[in-house]
Parts: structure tokens; sequence; C-alpha cells
């Protein structure tokens, strides 16, 4: 088998070329000192090179072209080892977006923290318990930034890196995940208010609660239907009927957020999470 070859267009700086495969098509190659010494026309191997990142969809390409003359060479070449120990992380191929949504984050914060600005983020704990895995490589991730740059990274941080990690994995837009964890938050201080309860967000009930909710969210937009336990529904309705009342308040909230139908199976589930977090509080 032949060893694959891409030739040099453009070389934006010593860790981005823009390249052209075979078919003539461009690419944007991103490899910690890739462009060094490289110029048009030349032919760069690629099979044994470890790290590279190629972006091929168009969309992608242009939008990085625009965001490498901002940054410092060395930052894209934290940023390559960043997405790279990523991608050793995780089981599945990350979405190319993740090259320009993170980088550009990541150098926002950067530039913010040392203009003293701090960014609060109200959904750290749903994050931690939802993403464990996403959240504990952004701890790691954190920690490479840390060695980097002059700043010392937030913990408030590590949850929005964490977002974005679940984001390139499942392909949904950061805008999408934020949104079922602002849902996820209010839907928490709704039952709390009601239960007159101060849920321990280190507790094991807490996190039932909140990967209930957040499973219940990813059927609905799904559509999947879960079987409705007519038996246990009267029980619930007869015996915790306070549970069962606030299971039909949070579901009437989520399907108003969602703009999509929740069945009614839902609520009786969600009611015995309810009741469990109820009996403990008394």
């Amino acid at each position: 088998m032949s060893e694959k070859l891409l030739t040099v267009n453009k070389v934006l700086n010593n860790n981005v070329v823009i390249a052209q495969d075979d078919e003539k098509k461009e690419t944007v190659i991103i490899h910690k000192g890739i462009g060094f010494g490289k110029k048009q026309g030349d032919q760069i191997p690629l099979n044994h090179v470890e790290k590279v990142f190629i972006l091929k969809d168009q969309k992608e390409q242009e939008q990085y072209k625009k965001l490498v003359p901002h940054l410092e060479e060395s930052f894209i070449g934290l940023m390559n080892d960043i997405i790279h120990f990523i991608q050793t992380s995780v089981d599945e191929n990350l979405n190319e977006h993740i090259h320009i949504a993170l980088t550009d984050h990541i150098a926002f914060t950067i530039s913010r923290i040392r203009q003293g600005l701090a960014l609060k983020n109200p959904f750290l704990q749903e994050t931690k318990t939802l993403y464990p895995k996403e959240f504990e490589i952004a701890n790691e991730v954190v920690a490479m930034i840390n060695n980097y740059s002059d700043v010392e990274i937030p913990v408030e941080e590590v949850g929005f890196i964490a977002l974005h990690i679940h984001s390139a994995v499942t392909l949904k837009s950061i805008s999408e995940i934020n949104r079922h964890s602002q849902l996820i938050h209010q839907l928490i201080g709704l039952i709390e208010n009601a239960l007159e309860v101060q849920i321990d967000r280190d507790s094991l009930n807490y996190l039932r609660l909140v990967r209930h909710l957040r499973f219940t969210i990813e059927r609905v937009k799904t559509g999947e239907k879960v079987e409705d336990p007519v038996k246990l529904r009267e029980v619930l309705q007869k015996e915790y009927p306070v549970c069962y009342n606030l299971a039909w308040k949070v579901i009437k909230v989520m399907q108003q957020s969602l703009k999509e139908q929740v069945f009614d199976a839902e609520a009786v589930y969600l009611a015995i999470h309810l009741q469990r977090l109820s009996s403990k509080s008394e």
C-alpha cells in the first residue's frame, strides 16, 4: 500500500497547513510543527505521523482559518495536545467542530481570566452528575491549560469544557446540551421547593434523580414510550398524592420547555423518585 501524501497549498503557521489530497480536495491539517520549513508544493506523508487532525468539512475549514490568525502558535500546539488527549480518552470519534468550538472557548477563557473577569457556572453540579466521564477528562484538560498558561483556570470551567467534550462525542449542539442542563437545574429547584428539602448534591438520591430526568428528556426527544404501569399508578395516587401531583407538575414544565409530548407513564416513574426523596427528608 502506497503512503498517503498531501500537497501543501499554504502554510498558515508552524502548526497549521492548508493542503490538497490526491483528489485535489482542500483540507486543513493541524499538528505541532507540521508547517515548519514547508512551502507550497511540498508533500506531507501522514501514515506515520501521530496526533494529526484533518478538517475535511468545508464549513469547519473556513471557520478554523478565520480563527487561526488570532491565536498564538504555542496555543495551537497546546490545543493539538488537548484534543488528542480527549480523543484517546473516549471511545467515539470526535466531531470536527471541537477544533473550532473548544479552541475558541479556551482562548477566550484565558483572555477573560487575565482581565479578571469571572464567569459563574450555575449548572456545574448537574454537569458533573450527568456527564461524569467528560467531567473527569475536562479536569485533566484544565490541568494541561494551567501548566501552559499564567492563569489558574477555576473549577467552573471544568463544567463548560465537559459540555464541549460531550457535544463532540454525541454530535449534539452545545446550545441543546445547555438547554437540557438548565431544564434539569430548574426541575430540581421546583422539586426542592415543593418538598421543602435541600437535596445533598453528593448523595445517591440526587444522582438517581438527575439521571432519571436526563433519560426522561432523551426519551421525550426520541419519542420513546415507556410502559404505563396502571396498578402502580393507582397505588401512588392513593398512597402518595403529594409526590404524584408534584411529578405531574414537573412533567408539565418539561413538556412546555421541550415543546414535545411527555407520556403519562413518565409521571409514575418520576413519582417513585420523589417519594424516595420525601421519605428521606422526614
